[in-house]
Parts: C-alpha cells; sequence; structure tokens
C-alpha cells in the first residue's frame, strides 16, 4: 500500500512537473510573440520568475528522489536562460558615488505619481512631495525625466515645473502639456541642466489613455546626445481590483470570479503597450545620436515591450546593479518596469535604485559616459 502511495506520489509529481515545464516555455516566447494575437503569453510572462523558482525545485527534488527526471527542468534552464539573464544582476556593490565627474553623465527617471499632492496645504502629502524634492536634488542629476508628473498654473496648486527650474536648478525642460482639468496638465517631462537644442513628441495611437514619447536633443560637452522617456499603457487598476488580488493571492472563495477582471484589463493593457513599444523602437532607430531612454514601461523585462524597446541597448540595472531590481512598490515583489537604457556609444558607469516609499515606484539613477568617436560608430 505504501509503495503504491509513494508511485502515485512520484507520478503526480512528475506531471506537476511537465505542466509546470510547459508553462515556463510558454512563458519564455513573450518577447518574441507579439501580445495582441498572443496575449496570454504576455500576461503569463508576468508569472515567469515564480515559475522559475517552480523549475528549480524541481531540479533539486529529482537530483535527490529520481536523477533522470531532472532533464525537463534542464531543457527549461536553458531555453529560458535569455530571460532570464534578464531578469537578474548580480554586479559588485558599492556606495553610489554622488561626485559626478565632468565626463559623465548623470540621468534620473521616475514615475512620481502627480507628486503625491496636487493642492497647496501643509498635510501629510505636500510633506511628502517636498520629501519627493529634496531626494531629487540630492542625485545632483544632469536630467530627470520624470513620470505621471502634474503641474498647475492655478494659484492654489502647485507649479511643480516653476519650483524644479527655480529651487533644483534645471533651466531646460520639454513637457507635452497633456490637459488633466482646466490650468492643470499632467504626463511625461525631461528636465535638463545641459543645454536643449531640439525636441519632440510622438503621441501613442490610441485606444488607450494618453500616452507619449518625449525625446531631448542636448549638448554635452563636445557632443550632442538623445534622451527619451515614455510612460507606457498602465493596467489601470482601481481599489477593488486590488482587493480583488489580495483575495486571490489568500486563496478566497471566489477565485474564478476575481480573476476575470484582472485577467481582462491585463489583456488590454498588454495588447496596448505592444503597439506603443513597436512605434517607440522605429523612433529609436531614427535617431542619429546617441541614444538614451528612459521611462516606465508597465512591463517586466521577460515581455515583448521590454525586448522591443530595448533592442541592443544596454540595460542600466544589468550593467551596474544587484538583484531582481524591483521598482514598484506593490503587489508583486519581482516588479521591475522601470529603466534606464544606453546605447552601444556609452558605458555605464554606476547605477542606483532609492527605496524610499514616497511615489509607489522607486526612483532609479545611473552615471553613463560617451565612448570615444561616438559619431562615427552612430555613422
Amino acid at each position: 500500500m505504501a509503495s503504491g502511495f509513494r508511485l502515485f506520489t512520484k507520478r503526480f509529481l512528475l506531471i506537476l512537473n511537465i505542466v509546470i515545464v510547459f508553462f515556463f516555455l510558454l512563458a519564455c516566447l513573450a518577447p518574441y510573440v507579439n501580445p495582441e494575437k498572443w496575449w496570454f503569453i504576455s500576461v503569463l510572462s508576468l508569472a515567469f520568475p515564480f515559475l522559475l523558482i517552480a523549475v528549480i525545485v524541481f531540479f533539486i527534488f529529482w537530483v535527490f528522489v529520481k536523477p533522470k527526471f531532472v532533464v525537463f527542468s534542464i531543457i527549461a534552464l536553458l531555453a529560458g536562460w535569455k530571460n532570464t539573464s534578464r531578469l537578474f544582476a548580480f554586479n559588485k556593490q558599492s556606495a553610489f558615488d554622488y561626485t559626478k565627474k565632468k565626463d559623465e553623465l548623470r540621468i534620473v527617471t521616475w514615475n512620481v505619481a502627480r507628486f503625491i499632492e496636487l493642492k497647496k496645504n501643509n498635510n501629510k502629502g505636500s510633506q511628502q512631495r517636498m520629501e519627493m524634492m529634496e531626494l531629487l536634488k540630492k542625485q545632483n542629476a544632469d536630467v530627470l525625466c520624470l513620470q505621471e508628473f502634474h503641474t498647475s498654473i492655478s494659484p492654489d496648486y502647485y507649479n511643480n515645473i516653476s519650483y524644479i527650474q527655480k529651487e533644483l536648478n534645471y533651466p531646460w525642460f520639454y513637457f507635452s502639456y497633456v490637459p488633466d482639468t482646466k490650468d492643470h496638465w499632467y504626463s511625461s517631462i525631461i528636465f535638463s541642466r545641459l543645454p536643449m537644442i531640439d525636441s519632440g513628441i510622438i503621441t501613442y495611437p490610441k485606444p488607450g489613455i494618453t500616452e507619449v514619447l518625449l525625446h531631448a536633443d542636448l549638448k554635452f560637452n563636445n557632443d550632442t546626445v538623445r534622451v527619451y522617456t515614455t510612460h507606457l499603457q498602465s493596467v489601470l487598476f482601481e481599489k477593488a481590483d486590488y482587493e480583488k488580488i489580495e483575495k486571490i493571492q489568500e486563496a478566497d472563495d471566489g477565485l474564478l470570479k476575481n480573476s476575470k477582471s484582472i485577467f481582462s484589463k491585463l489583456r488590454i493593457a498588454s495588447s496596448i503597450r505592444g503597439r506603443q513599444a513597436d512605434a517607440a523602437e522605429k523612433h529609436l532607430k531614427s535617431s542619429r545620436y546617441p541614444v538614451l531612454l528612459t521611462g516606465d514601461l508597465n512591463d517586466v523585462p521577460t515581455s515583448y515591450t521590454y525586448a522591443s524597446i530595448r533592442g541592443d541597448m544596454q540595460d542600466a540595472f544589468l550593467e551596474k546593479g544587484f538583484g531582481i531590481g524591483r521598482t514598484f512598490s506593490s503587489l508583486s515583489p519581482t516588479l521591475r518596469i522601470d529603466y534606464i537604457f544606453a546605447d552601444k556609444n556609452f558605458s555605464v558607469q554606476q547605477f542606483s535604485k532609492s527605496s524610499r516609499n514616497l511615489s509607489d515606484h522607486y526612483m532609479i539613477v545611473a552615471d553613463v559616459k560617451l565612448k570615444s568617436a561616438v559619431q562615427k560608430i552612430k555613422l
């Protein structure tokens, strides 16, 4: 009887292992398939880290129980190596050196969530806004790329453009001025201490909320560099959605009911981001200058969005960071959705992430250095 139970258990675990490997391999396809047609694979990529852990656990288990079955995990790990390499960074860590060198450009990207408080007052939100401004000031960056940025010309509300120009010393800026309400604007923005000699905007096609790809051409020493920033389609989870996710995580009743609307929003957002990523990729290739791209892509490193936009650029976190590099503070500890990419004309010198819970995203910063003869590389 006992031997029969052991045999049943092994067979059950083997079938479970094969099922997990199957979904893991599907998730590995996400960077290569268009989410408009293959939305399920795109959504599945969000589970890649957990599927990876399951594959590794089965590998260890079979090593001790039935070594010949490790072949399933080995095949999966080899097939998923490229995706896995985008997920983790294992660089030697040292404190971020805030002493900036003249031949290096420091760039910050941060989804600032409208700086928390819009209206002038002295409540907790306004105090948090000031903490965010102080954190930005501390970075002493050449360029600030901010998403979900809000500003107003109404006297009762914060004019964040004016404040950052005057108090943080960023004389140049480029803002898309997407209307929020009367006298209020909300979108992405690029601030610069380097002279801004040109700028441009791409508005992503509908459907979806109005999102943009901004670029600014900046004079850096004797060269010109192009900085892009963008914010791609959010899933637009509301409070009720977060409550449903919590119920799913707690294995509460109504799993199917709670999952339905969540997956619907994930599917729609993934499809829209796929179109946005294609538009961004096309514009990036048109640049005649060395390129830096920053932003909140609202997608993970194992996604079509990430692979399309990054292309052959360097991911500053992978070059100089450590660990998983989570940049979104809610839902899952695996969500790295904010990035700094640098093309091959740059070398990444250092990278840092602030883990202070001021926005629902964490600020990231990198120092990059132009390689010699960059114009020859571009041409």
